[in-house]
């Protein structure tokens, strides 16, 4: 008989059993879900069906389908879908994995193994043909890939032979569990070839005893997957306290529910009747297979399966297609003879044997031989589960106590196990728990029960249980003489003393704390009298006192109380009982006493009582002393103080005499008489009261007036009432305060004194200058002081003196901050002499003298006008923007400005002129168009007249050009031409715009932009279509508002044409010189490097010559030339102020020459390059350099 497949198995199961090695996923139904590809192999026990793309499930196909194959050996009404297995099953297997293999040259075979051995599955692939490894997974069931799931059970393995070029893969699997069986898959891919091979792994259990319970009982397990899945499993039962007797249930053949039932029933099934281990089931009847085959020497075979109690009878029949047949049975192999448990019968056709009194070990397969064929069967036996018949009953029992705990089952000498609280009880020769077997009686029995064998006790039996609970006590306590309190003396014998009901032992306890047995206590017990004794009492005796009996919660208690006279220990003090303090400190004066119990002490001050409290002066009182309290000591604490102690057992008394030593009281503040820059000078008075001490000195300590910290300035006392602190800051107030020292400490710190500030006057002011000067005024300008100092800076106070006086009179009545100020009502052509001081609140600086007498007359200076640098070519605004020139000037006194545009007066509506002694700007809010033009600035001191004039730009977007035309069309090409706009928008035209149209939609799109020139070429029209062209202009703002259209359309023809060629005249790019930036008038400082710039064009190229004061400069070390993309730059290295002068700078080509010219000044000395800097007008800086020279001529 062929034996089934792990497959087929799993096509039975609803939920598949674990995969090989630590697989937390269970497999898929097998035959559930169909399979598409054509390539691999169908699943074992699977008939093929017309349908290739779908595969039917193990023996499921129905009958009412005749072009589906029929599962061979079963007959109507008996068909089996529990573990069949097709007729060619084996051969199916034999004849897929035997077909012409594409990369296998070995497949891996089926096996067997015996549960916790090894096996190794090995597949091989020919790499003669193959650049590189294949790629080869094993699969177990449909899916589940094996690659994740090596570790200690599962083992993939693979090598290369270079001789043979064989790849070699193994999967081992170690320690084999039943769960590991199955069908298993090998797939190898190589790019675009694909091989696959199946094969089964059985799983062989061990040999063990026959089960003795019925079989659903025998595969309930205790946890899924678990390696005791279909062993007995009682955890469950005892998890129920209350344990209700088993209801007996119809008899029920869940083999032959199997047997009818749908596949997809199963777990129904296996739910209702108790059989969690459906896998373990199965197994047994894996051996049922049979060979699905007509067989031609039985019209009928046996059952699959066959199942029956024990002890009862079972009939197998079959029916010869020949009765003359000879017929055999045989079990495990072995062939039956009739006897008395074997019964042979033969009714026509049919071959009948009974099996009597049927007992565990029938429980075997059978199998029947006719001629040279043969069928088999399995028969279980079940064994009836025993019951519990007579129920335990709750017991109550005294300690010491032999208890019996007795049940009845329905058979005898059944397996019965007892519990205690849900744990087995496991009797041996030292446990008090013994079990005794009457028949159907079952006894436990405890010998000396205590009070621990309280408890629930539980018999259970295969077919059902029983409980009950027991309950041990203790037998009732008499106290026949309890103890009673003692008071004792010190030194005397202490005897407790008790009796009680019975002769049990105790336990003595003292304040909660078990009692030791010593040479000073003594325990005894004499029956049913216990005894303590304390032969000489001490004061640690007493206490609390408890005996308990052992096992009881009864408690004899006592106290002992042991008695002392009070007494006082002054062993720490002086001869006299004195005690010396410091006023302000803490006294805390701890008297030690003893007395038991402990006595009262009570303090008092000329018979005023001290009590306990929270005042100041208190008293303490512990069991071992007794302590005064003074928080802070004053001078009026100083006296005797008595002690008086009491207790049951007598008195005590003592006095102490307590003296207060004070520190002296703090001077008055200080007071500071006179300040410097960084010290003062401070002084102050002797304390009032100096404690009782000579004051042997003082500390003086400073702190900032903003801060909290004091700072200590002397570490030896200070022996007199003067002291000068130094070092401070200055501008930082402080304050300083004092502390008197006698020998008993230091005082408290006076009040700080009064807030002071070290300072001082800052340096004089530099720079002072004259600014104007007037018939009637003169105005002068400094610089602020160098060294300002921390007191800052008030102010300014300017002094003057007429010439050969020395009443010098303030020209401001108040401080000024600024500096510059005029001094007015001078008379005319007077001399005076100014000097100017700083003020703080230290006082006024040093005075700033001016070096020689001013003559009051005012003096004509020629005017100037200073064009910025950005004016001095084309200024050019958009139309909108604002314009704000801000143009200075020099000229004394106060110039007449005059502006003209294009040589007319300037429309003030249109234009904002607003001038001041030092410049004047031009403001037009809104620039239009029409300001553009040439201004021109006069500015006028009497008879001097100076002119500048600046050229303004307002430009717009321009015009659109004036005509556009179509000049040809040709092909794919349309040439325009147009003429420029008439309004360039004030400035030139940069470039054009050309936009196309189709007719059709007139949608424009950009062809060229920023395109120069007034002809263009517009290429890659589209055939067929019909265009119209528009121009923009555009300058340096945009793309005018408008564009000018063609007024005829250009058709792009489907003939072709004939291009003529344009003819283009020369042009001629020839250009006589012209400067495009002019050179600038330039302000040099003698020792530093100067420049100057200009730009010209020209073609041909113009050769450029520079010239000082018409005089060509030629190898010249001090002057360096350049000349880079038409910038030509004169670099004067160092100059000094012989370099100034007129320079000019020549440009001359074939067609003309162009000069231009600026001035150069060289301003000398390190002083005006520092003044300048400092940002003094030029102007103000040659009249104080004219002062200084004329004020040190040697120098």
């Amino acid at each position: 008989m062929p034996e089934p497949t792990k497959k087929e198995e799993n096509e039975v199961l609803a939920p598949a059993p674990a995969p090989p090695p630590e697989e937390p996923n269970k497999e898929k139904e097998a035959g559930t879900a169909p399979v598409k590809e054509p390539n691999k192999e169908k699943e074992a026990g699977t008939a093929p069906a017309k349908e290739p793309n779908k595969e039917k499930e193990a023996g499921t196909a129905p009958a009412k389908e005749p072009n589906k194959e029929k599962e061979a050996g079963t007959s109507p009404g008996k068909e089996w879908s529990i573990g069949e297995s097709p007729v060619g099953e084996e051969q199916d297997k034999q004849n897929a994995n035997s077909q012409l293999s594409i990369l296998f040259v070995e497949k891996p075979q089926g096996g067997t193994v015996k549960v916790g051995e090894n096996i190794t599955f090995i597949a091989k692939v020919k790499a003669e043909d193959l650049l590189r490894k294949p790629t080869v997974k094993w699969f177990k069931g449909k899916w589940m890939d094996l690659a994740s799931k090596a570790g200690k059970h599962l083992q993939l393995k693979e090598t290369f032979e270079r001789h043979s070029r064989v790849y070699t893969f193994e999967m081992q699997i170690i320690k084999a569990k039943e769960n590991y069986a199955g069908n298993y898959r090998c797939e190898v891919t190589y790019k675009d070839k694909f091989d696959s091979c199946s094969f089964d792994l059985e799983v062989l259990e061990s040999t063990g005893t026959t089960p003795n319970i019925d079989i659903r009982s025998a595969f309930k397990r205790s946890g899924e997957g678990q390696d005791d899945a279909g062993e007995l499993d009682f955890s469950g039962l005892l998890k129920r306290r209350e344990v209700k007797p088993q209801e007996e249930q119809p008899e029920v053949d869940v083999w032959e529910l199997l047997k009818n039932a749908k596949p997809s029933e199963y777990e129904k099934i296996a739910f209702q009747y108790g059989i969690t281990d459906l896998r373990g089931m199965l197994r047994r009847l894996k051996r049922m297979r049979r060979v699905e085959k007509k067989s031609a020497a039985f019209a009928r075979i046996l059952d699959p399966a066959y199942q029956v109690d024990k002890g009862g009878r079972v009939r197998f029949v079959v029916e010869l297609a020949d009765p003359k047949l000879e017929v055999k049975w045989y079990k495990n192999g072995q062939e039956i003879r009739p006897s008395t448990k074997y019964i042979f019968e033969h009714k026509g056709c049919e071959r009948i044997m009974f099996i009597n009194n049927c007992v565990l070990t029938d429980d075997s397969e059978y199998y029947v031989t006719a001629g040279d064929e043969k069928c088999s069967t399995e028969l279980f036996v079940r064994e009836p589960p025993v019951m519990v018949t007579k129920q335990l009953e709750d017991t109550k029992a005294y300690c010491g106590e032999r208890v019996e705990l007795e049940c009845e089952v329905s058979e005898d000498d059944a397996n019965v196990k007892w519990f205690k609280n849900g744990e087995e009880i496991i009797p041996g020769p030292k446990s008090r728990y013994h079990i005794r077997v009457e028949g159907k009686k079952h006894i436990l029995i405890i010998d000396g029960a205590t009070k621990a064998d309280s408890a629930e006790y539980s018999v259970m039996t295969t077919g059902g249980q029983s409980s009950a609970k027991l309950s041990v006590d203790l037998k009732p306590l008499k106290i026949l003489t309890p103890l009673t309190d003692q008071t004792v003396n010190l030194g005397k014998e202490i005897c407790l003393k008790c009796e009680v009901s019975e002769n049990i032992t105790g336990k003595w306890t003292k304040n909660g704390l078990p009692v030791q047995e010593t040479d000073h206590l003594k325990i005894v017990h004499k029956g049913r009298i216990h005894k303590l004794v304390i032969a000489n009492a001490l004061v640690e005796d007493e206490g609390d006192y408890v005996f308990t009996p052992d096992d009881y919660s009864v408690t004899l208690p006592a106290k002992v109380h042991v008695v002392d006279p009070p007494k006082i220990n002054l062993d720490g003090l002086d001869a006299d009982n004195t005690v010396t303090v410091i006023a302000g400190n803490k006294l805390r004066l701890e008297i030690p006493i003893s007395g038991e119990p402990p006595p009262k002490a009570l303090w008092s001050r000329a018979d005023k009582a001290i009590m306990e409290g929270s005042g100041r002066i208190r008293s303490e009182n512990y069991p071992d002393s007794t302590t005064l309290v003074i928080d802070i000591a004053e001078k009026d604490d100083s006296g005797v103080y008595h002690i008086n102690l009491k207790n049951e057992a007598g008195e005590a008394h003592a006095s102490i005499k307590i003296k207060v030593v004070d520190i002296p009281d703090p001077p008055v503040a200080p007071n500071v008489t006179d300040v410097g820059d960084d010290w003062c000078i401070m002084t102050w008075d002797p304390p009032l009261y100096d404690g009782g001490s000579p004051i042997l000195g003082y500390f003086i300590e400073r702190k900032k007036k903003q801060s909290s910290r004091w700072m200590r300035l002397n570490f030896d006392l200070c022996k007199e009432t003067i002291f000068e602190p130094k070092k401070m800051i200055e501008g930082v107030a402080y304050e300083v305060r004092i502390f008197a020292v006698n020998a008993v400490g230091i005082s408290k710190p006076s009040m700080p004194s009064k807030p002071f500030v070290p300072l001082a006057v800052t340096s004089p002011p530099t720079l002072l200058t004259v600014d104007s000067v007037t018939d009637t005024t003169v105005t002068m300008k400094w610089r602020p002081p160098d060294q300002i100092g921390a007191a800052g800076l008030d102010g300014y106070v300017l002094e003057y003196c007429f010439e050969g006086t020395d009443d010098w009179i303030v020209a401001n009545t108040e401080l000024i901050e600024k500096t510059k100020f005029t001094i007015t009502g001078l008379p005319t052509d007077s001399r005076i002499y100014v000097r100017v001081k700083a003020v703080n609140a230290a006082g006024a600086s040093e005075p700033k003298y001016y070096s020689q007498p001013i003559l009051v007359k005012e003096i004509i200076e020629a005017p100037k006008i200073r064009i910025p640098r950005h004016l001095k070519q084309t200024y050019i605004r958009r139309v909108g923007e604002a314009i704000n020139l801000v143009i200075p000037f020099q000229g004394k006194p106060r110039p007449e400005l005059i502006w003209t545009k294009d040589g007319a007066p300037i429309d003030k509506n249109q234009i904002n002129i607003r001038n001041s002694e030092t410049d004047t700007i031009v403001f037009i809010r809104k620039a239009e168009r029409s300001h553009s033009g040439k201004y021109d600035l006069q500015v006028k001191v009497e008879k001097f007249v100076e002119t500048a004039s600046i050229d303004i730009r307002v430009i717009d977007r321009p015009g659109p050009p004036q005509l556009v035309k179509i000049e040809d069309v040709w092909g794919e090409n349309v040439a325009l031409s147009w003429t420029p706009p008439r309004d360039d928008g004030n400035t030139a035209i940069t470039g054009y715009t050309i936009q196309k149209a189709d007719k059709k939609s007139m949608e424009w799109f950009t062809v060229i932009e920023h395109y120069h020139r007034t002809s263009a070429t517009i290429t890659e029209l589209v055939i067929g279509n019909e265009y119209y062209f528009r121009v923009f202009a555009e300058n340096m703002c945009g793309l005018s508002e408008d564009a000018t259209m063609t007024k005829e359309s250009a058709v792009i023809a489907k003939d072709g044409k004939i291009y003529k060629n344009p003819v283009y005249e020369d042009f001629d790019f020839t250009e006589a010189p012209m400067f495009t930036q002019p050179l600038v008038n330039t302000y040099a400082v003698a020792g530093y490097n100067a420049t100057l710039n200009c730009s010209v064009r020209g073609n041909p190229k113009p050769k450029i010559t520079w010239m000082k004061n018409k005089v060509v400069i030629k190898d010249d070390p001090r002057y360096r030339m350049f000349s880079n993309q038409g910038v030509c730059t004169l670099e004067i290295r160092k100059p000094s102020p012989y370099d100034g002068g007129t320079y000019c700078c020549k440009a001359v080509n074939d067609l003309g020459t162009v000069e231009i010219e600026c001035k150069l000044e060289v301003k000398g000395g390190l002083s005006f390059c520092r003044l300048l800097l400092q940002g003094v007008p030029p102007n103000i800086i040659d009249s104080y350099l004219r002062d200084l020279h004329s004020s040190n001529p040697e120098e």
